[in-house]
């Protein structure tokens, strides 16, 4: 219970920079996984949808590293995930612009048949929860080989 009361007061308190940064590099594994799914049974018709498969993924390693030192969270972190909300917001023109040049263009059937118009968006929360990490303070977590860095 003691675990659970300080994990609260951390998030109340502001305190939840690791914990963040551990979601992030999880959920940027999750979205690559489904990126990649979508976009192979689009056969990658399109370049550019290889970009997210090379952007998303720089959340995980900068995720963990985020967890394990505070100077990664506060530098290779936000850095990976403005890119990410940048290639979410990239990628909502590209699906949007898609959708238009369907024959008939912007209509209901083209947007449940189409590219997903706002499942970039989803990737760009990935990036928001990563930024949102940078700002936070850090929890007093006890990890073993725990040194300056914390």
């Amino acid at each position: 219970m003691k675990i659970l009361n300080t994990a609260l007061h951390d998030v109340r308190t502001g305190r939840f920079e690791r914990t963040l940064s551990a979601l992030t590099a999880a959920g940027a594994a999750v979205t690559a996984g489904e990126i990649y799914l979508s976009h192979d049974a689009a056969s990658f018709g399109n370049k550019m949808m290889y970009w997210p498969l090379v952007v998303v993924p720089t959340a995980i390693p900068a995720g963990a590293a985020g967890f394990f030192s505070r100077r990664a969270a506060r530098t290779v972190l936000p850095v990976a995930s403005a890119a990410i909300v940048i290639n979410g917001l990239q990628g909502c023109y590209l699906h949007i612009r898609g959708i238009k040049q369907r024959p008939g263009g912007f209509t209901k059937y083209n947007m449940e048949s189409g590219p997903p118009a706002f499942a970039p968006l989803l990737a760009s929360l990935v990036g928001g929860m990563g930024l949102l990490a940078a700002l936070l303070r850090r929890e007093d977590l006890q990890l073993p080989g725990d040194g300056e860095d914390h």
